[in-house]
């Protein structure tokens, strides 16, 4: 039986092609996906017409997506806990066959996707029945937030700000948010982006019209760095933007033993190590989601009005390549989220 998948073609290229339909084995899964958000990995790899795999500049195209979310339509015979109908999200990262949409054999991208090993749990997680396919979808990067968050180890008494207001830097204000902490601000350049932080309960900054540092004494009260120099009293930074120019806002306006939690890839860029000692600023970096992936499932499900205002864009698979566009395009789109029939 033929069925769609979308594979990387060429720089800044998406192709859609005829493939056989998946044959589950005893201990594997078939998903008919309903769902997939397109990431910043997905425009990285697509810029560079594929993933890279080596120091030359070589790519290789490779399948695309690692947001999945969908429905079982075959289960193995050795596979428990699972069942025809299910509504699921999928681990990328639990594939043997390589992380699903990041260079692995497999992508979310498609019309189905075998899970391999289907596992609940580890590979695979079931939703409720009236979970929306497209928030269902928001799991795998809301993993990431939760991550930044845990390792910041954020307190409800914290000053939290978020610079980037992009799933990422969204859902880790959401998460806050629902950790208890009362104080948290979204810094971002683009209006209608500081809308969407302003409906999940955050404060904002416009930081291309209004004065960071003022604004954030105004918000967080002031402080001192290790030298006794005014500071904003914010305790936690946290980086889901990736600018260099993040880097030198959070230096210019740490107190001392302030800490900044990295969790966009940063662009290569000087950092000043003398205001990063002024103050004693830890730098704390998080990278994925250890533990994390199906420990965001059940509030997903439960906040799902919530998380669901980050999605801007919903657009039909038979309209990937626009999706895409919509993706790759700076400013044009908070977060894409592809629809199956």
């Amino acid at each position: 039986m033929a069925t769609m998948k979308s594979v990387l073609a060429a720089r800044n290229k998406v192709d859609v092609v005829d493939v056989e339909r998946p044959v589950p084995g005893p201990k594997d899964a078939l998903v008919r996906v309903r769902a997939c958000g397109i990431c910043g990995t997905d425009t990285f790899f697509l810029h560079l017409g594929g993933m890279p795999t080596g120091a030359d500049g070589s790519t290789r195209a490779i399948p695309l997506g690692h947001e999945p979310a969908g429905e079982v339509v075959e289960v193995g015979a050795e596979v428990t806990g699972l069942a025809v109908g299910n509504r699921v999200v999928v681990n990328p990262q639990a594939a043997p066959t390589g992380i699903i949409g990041c260079g692995g054999e497999l992508g979310g991208m498609d019309e189905y996707l075998l899970v391999e090993n289907a596992e609940v749990g580890t590979s695979l997680a079931v939703l409720p029945d009236d979970m929306p396919f497209d928030v269902a979808a928001l799991n795998e990067p809301m993993a990431v937030a939760r991550h930044a968050v845990n390792r910041s180890g954020a307190r409800p008494t914290d000053k939290v700000v978020v610079f980037g207001a992009g799933p990422i830097g969204l859902g880790a204000a959401i998460w806050l948010k629902l950790r208890g902490v009362e104080h948290v601000t979204v810094v971002d350049i683009i209006p209608e982006r500081l809308e969407t932080a302003l409906s999940v309960g955050a404060a904002v900054v416009d930081s291309a019209v209004e004065d960071l540092t003022g604004r954030l004494k105004e918000l967080h009260g002031e402080a001192a760095n290790a030298l006794g120099q005014p500071r904003a009293g914010t305790d936690i930074y946290l980086d889901a933007a990736g600018a260099p120019a993040v880097f030198d806002s959070v230096i210019a306006n740490a107190k001392w033993h302030a800490r900044l939690v990295m969790v966009a890839v940063q662009k290569k860029g000087e950092v000043d190590l003398g205001g990063m000692l002024r103050s004693e600023l830890t730098l704390i970096a998080s990278q994925g989601y250890p533990t994390e992936i199906f420990e965001v499932t059940a509030e997903l499900v439960e906040h799902r009005e919530r998380f669901g205002k980050l999605i801007s864009h919903r657009v039909p698979f038979a309209e990937v390549g626009r999706a895409f566009e919509l993706a790759l395009t700076p400013g044009a789109a908070e977060k894409v989220v592809v629809t199956f029939p």
